[in-house]
């Protein structure tokens, strides 16, 4: 985060879970910001009780011309934005067999490309003031596929492998990029958040199936706090000092760094046949 009094924070999907506690700790803070969710009906009380210092808008991610409305008010009433927090997504479940074109689609439309278009109109911004920071909200499903969520962890490794690309092409601008991965949050993400298409391919009963059913039922018992999750992001926004990852929660901690240290051992395990495609003369 920009080294200012009262840096400016733009959120999208504000409406419940980490998006709105991260939007109400911000405005704990009295620090400026723009809350945004598809229904402003949800948010605009934050907006009342502090009109200086908030601004509320409609915003549907897959929308180019929303995005761009969005981000012509916030410069209009805060001259800058400092802070992007690409937090609106969703979750999609089914076995990868029997996964819905409609909702595969529909899922990248919102995780992906409306996170791809929203980041695009907020960059001149920070370019302008060669300062800033970005941070997506992917999931440990973002570095580790479970059985019954192919779909949503694709949409989620997308935006790390695009995350890594930025990083690199604007780190020298002194704009920074974290992706936050949040293993399970208390949040109503089941609930509201979460598509399923019901297996119903008995093969995968006792993978993706269980899975699904599961998913649900612990709803409420999650181990991760929002409050807490959304304090540990204002510390890691930085601008470009901020971390590559922020894996959230010690359930993900604990799955991320097992799933990478055996990622290392399988790749180091085929170091010769790795290196025997390259030419003989190759350096």
């Amino acid at each position: 985060m920009q080294q200012e009094n009262n840096p400016v924070w733009f959120i999208t999907g504000c409406s419940t879970g980490l998006g709105r506690a991260l939007a109400e700790l911000i405005i704990q803070r009295g620090w400026r910001v723009v809350v945004t969710a598809r229904d402003i009906s949800h948010i605009t009380e934050m907006e009342s009780a502090t009109p200086d210092r908030v601004l509320a808008l409609s915003l549907d991610v897959t929308n180019s011309a929303q995005i761009d409305a969005a981000v012509v008010a916030a410069r209009k009433k805060f001259g800058q934005i400092d802070v992007l927090v690409n937090n609106a997504g969703y979750g999609y479940q089914s076995t990868i067999e029997e996964g819905e074109e409609t909702e595969i689609r529909a899922q990248f439309d919102t995780n992906v490309f409306g996170l791809f278009a929203m980041t695009r109109a907020v960059l001149p911004l920070m370019r302008e003031r060669r300062a800033g920071n970005i941070i997506n909200i992917t999931s440990v499903a973002g570095l580790i596929g479970y059985p019954g969520s192919g779909y949503y962890a694709a949409s989620k490794h997308a935006v790390e492998g695009w995350s890594d690309a930025l990083r690199a092409e604007v780190l020298p601008l002194g704009i920074g990029v974290t992706c936050i991965e949040p293993g399970p949050f208390r949040t109503d993400w089941a609930g509201r958040s979460l598509r399923q298409t019901t297996n119903r391919i008995a093969d995968y009963a006792e993978t993706a199936g269980k899975r699904l059913a599961g998913t649900k039922e612990t709803s409420g018992a999650q181990a991760g706090d929002p409050v807490r999750a959304a304090a540990a992001m204002v510390t890691v926004a930085r601008g470009a000092d901020a971390p590559r990852h922020l894996v959230l929660g010690a359930w993900g901690f604990n799955a991320v760094l097992e799933r990478m240290e055996q990622r290392v051992r399988d790749i180091s395990m085929q170091r010769d046949l790795s290196l025997s495609a390259d030419f003989d003369d190759a350096a």
